[in-house]
């Protein structure tokens, strides 16, 4: 089974939030009418699967997010592998251990290392992508 094959509960993420569905889908780029069909069993399209666990799972800024960073992980990745994966265990340890916060137990893997954006760009990983 596929990763995004993997049933995401946006209702239970939002409630979760404490938001109510137009807070919740606008950030986004949903409207409320839109993500109200989402949260009543609608299929939802690839792109926004991966923004609501960008946005609201992971919580990523997404605003603070740009291409350097991506670029900078890349590098890492590639000419020092192992400075990555001590860096990645830091911040890791620093978050307490989670990338995802309270929501592990609804849809979707602490670590989503091996899934890239629907963009085509590297992955991101949760704590890496963060900012201070």
């Amino acid at each position: 089974m596929k990763f995004f094959d993997r049933v995401l509960n946006p209702r239970e993420i939002r409630r979760r939030l404490g938001m109510n569905q137009e807070q919740f889908w606008t950030q986004i780029g949903v409207t409320q009418s839109g993500g109200s069909r989402y949260e009543s069993g609608r299929e939802m399209p690839r792109p926004v699967k991966e923004l609501l666990r960008l946005v609201h799972v992971e919580q990523i800024d997404l605003s603070q997010v740009k291409r350097i960073d991506f670029e900078i992980i890349s590098y890492l990745k590639d000419a020092h592998p192992e400075l990555y994966r001590n860096l990645r265990r830091a911040a890791r340890a620093r978050a307490g251990g989670h990338d995802v916060g309270n929501f592990a137990d609804l849809a979707l893997p602490a670590d989503s290392e091996d899934l890239a954006p629907a963009t085509g760009s590297p992955p991101i990983p949760a704590a890496d992508a963060r900012h201070e």
